[in-house]
């Protein structure tokens, strides 16, 4: 299978695609790209996860930086290890909610962010040079670092809004589907900081997923039914590296990703008002809650790199992905489910509302989320005449093609981390997003 090559990193699968060689090719090219200094790298707890970190860290060390080796780590706290820190950048080795066969490497810049589209077509460049290994006495070490846990759960401790005591008082039980991921460990880590009961679902970070673990609610049907039998108050569901937040209420109902930064953003605009950026892919009602505080929403392509650059640009309070992705920029510029996680224990402890209270206050979303095999969709010219005829609106092509109406909008783009083409509808109630992806996949 070919690798996926984008702004979300370098993904394939495990010896169909992705090996040792191609690790290493290509983490040569991001140590020939980064200036002099140590490099942080984690990683998830896929089973590859020990010969793709092997070929990694040779790499660096063959273009003379020093690894900091920080073992099983999430994505945010690979981040914000980086950034806290003298590294001059960053390699995550996850896939993120791909299966289990596949791996990947999410390369960061110094200051613990991805690479944007310009540095990732530097790193390309470096990539065909094949230049940049050193001699044999400055050559780079491998070394063990420790203490990155504490520091993203003090850094998440140490927002001004977060009363540790006020949620401590609700007496409030969770139940954590970690999906046999690096969240095993971290995430019950917060929840016991917060004084929150946690009720652990496949946290032994054994790296065998017990389900596809992108975290959907097709996909949390044991959540679900855990925080029945445990009369739990809510559910929390994270992807394997942690950079995803999906929510389970008190009643075992699995709320849209959608939810998760709508959630966010009407608990923390409440508080900080500022402007918001999510891609184009993001539900519609994250600009119904963003005025309802009188705040802006800036839409980028797909790609959490994009989203970054613009909340750096335009300094946005808060952004994110409709995936379940929360973009706190004060902690790190990057998706981080545990400071999703403590937003919505924040919003339950001050509205004394329970999670499914807060989630039906906001307006109806109905959103319809497909994906096809890349040849089974026209392109180019004959795909704008099919999203046109779904009547009167405009087409913005900054990422595949994406139509939007009065009250509905269809986006159609190629997936970043899969072989497929992603169709998104959403639209006044559910049959009418159904009604939407089905005429884009029936055609003209």
């Amino acid at each position: 299978m070919p690798l996926r090559v984008s702004i979300s990193g370098i993904r394939g699968v495990i010896g169909d695609g992705l090996d040792a060689l191609t690790v290493a090719r290509w983490t040569s090219a991001l140590g020939a790209w980064l200036p002099p200094g140590p490099v942080v790298v984690g990683r998830d707890t896929r089973i590859s996860g020990p010969m793709v970190l092997d070929a990694v860290s040779a790499a660096l060390a063959s273009t003379g930086h020093d690894v900091w080796d920080i073992g099983i780590a999430t994505t945010p706290t690979t981040e914000i290890a980086v950034q806290e820190s003298e590294a001059v950048g960053g390699v995550i080795i996850t896939a993120s909610h791909n299966p289990q066969e596949w791996n990947a490497l999410k390369f960061l810049s110094g200051g613990g962010l991805f690479l944007t589209a310009a540095e990732n077509r530097e790193l390309r460049q470096r990539y065909e040079d094949e230049s940049g290994h050193v001699a044999f006495d400055k050559l780079g070490k491998v070394g063990k670092r420790t203490g990155a846990d504490q520091q993203h759960l003090d850094a998440i401790c140490g927002v001004p809004w977060l009363d540790v005591d006020r949620i401590r008082g609700c007496n409030l039980h969770a139940v954590v589907d970690a999906v046999e991921g690096a969240g095993g460990s971290i995430v019950p880590a917060l929840l016991e900081t917060l004084g929150v009961r946690c009720t652990p679902l496949f946290c032994e970070m054994s790296g065998r997923f017990p389900h596809d673990p992108e975290p959907t609610p097709s996909h949390l049907g044991d959540l679900c039914a855990t925080v029945r039998s445990q009369g739990a108050d809510l559910g929390f569901a994270v992807d394997p590296d942690v950079d995803r937040l999906a929510l389970v209420d008190g009643n075992g109902r699995a709320l849209s990703e959608e939810m998760t930064l709508a959630l966010a953003a009407d608990f923390l605009l409440g508080k900080t008002p500022g402007p918001m950026a999510v891609n184009l892919s993001t539900t519609g009602l994250i600009e119904k809650v963003a005025a309802g505080h009188g705040q802006t929403v800036h839409r980028t392509p797909v790609g959490e790199a994009n989203v970054v650059e613009a909340i750096l640009a335009h300094d946005c309070i808060l952004g994110g992905e409709g995936n379940g992705g929360v973009i706190y920029p004060t902690i790190h510029a990057g998706r981080d489910a545990l400071v999703g996680i403590a937003m919505v224990l924040q919003a339950v402890a001050e509205s004394g509302r329970t999670l499914a209270e807060m989630a039906d206050a906001l307006p109806p979303v109905f959103m319809v989320k497909t994906k096809v095999a890349s040849d089974e969709l026209p392109t180019g010219d004959e795909l704008a005449r099919l999203l046109s005829s779904l009547g009167s609106g405009s087409i913005d092509d900054s990422d595949g093609l994406k139509w939007t109406g009065a009250d509905a909008w269809v986006h159609v783009r190629p997936s970043n981390t899969e072989p497929v083409v992603r169709i998104i509808a959403e639209a006044k109630d559910e049959a009418a997003a159904v009604e939407l992806i089905n005429r884009v996949k029936e055609g003209p």
